[in-house]
């Protein structure tokens, strides 16, 4: 029987940089995971797995926080209607980012505010 080993592989300090800056500055966008590791230029699923090695936690729960929290930093620096914070933030509905702010903060946006 032939037993194949991998070298253990990780993403680089800069590969892992270039990621989270470009997922920072795209967080307004529908992000997929194969658009992500396109970043870095390797497959949606080895990024996954380099990524959540990296960080502890999958990519999209990654973006999902981060979505979090520019909209915290947005609801006390701003007037923006939390609708509106939201889709600029990247979420689908004001729902959407009301369900995730309160899994990750326990408090509503609009208790934040």
């Amino acid at each position: 029987m032939l037993t194949v080993t991998f070298k253990h592989r990780s993403l680089t300090h800069i590969q892992l940089q270039q990621v989270l800056d470009y997922i920072n500055t795209h967080l307004d966008r529908d992000l997929s995971l194969a658009e992500i590791a396109e970043v870095i230029n390797i497959s949606p699923t080895y990024f996954a797995s380099l990524f959540k090695q990296a960080t502890k936690i999958p990519p999209h729960q990654y973006v999902i926080q981060q979505r979090v929290e520019r909209a915290k930093s947005m609801l006390s620096k701003t007037d923006l209607a939390i609708a509106d914070i939201a889709l600029q933030v990247g979420f689908s509905s004001q729902s959407h980012l009301t369900q995730q702010f309160k899994r990750l903060t326990g408090m509503t946006p609009k208790q934040v505010r």
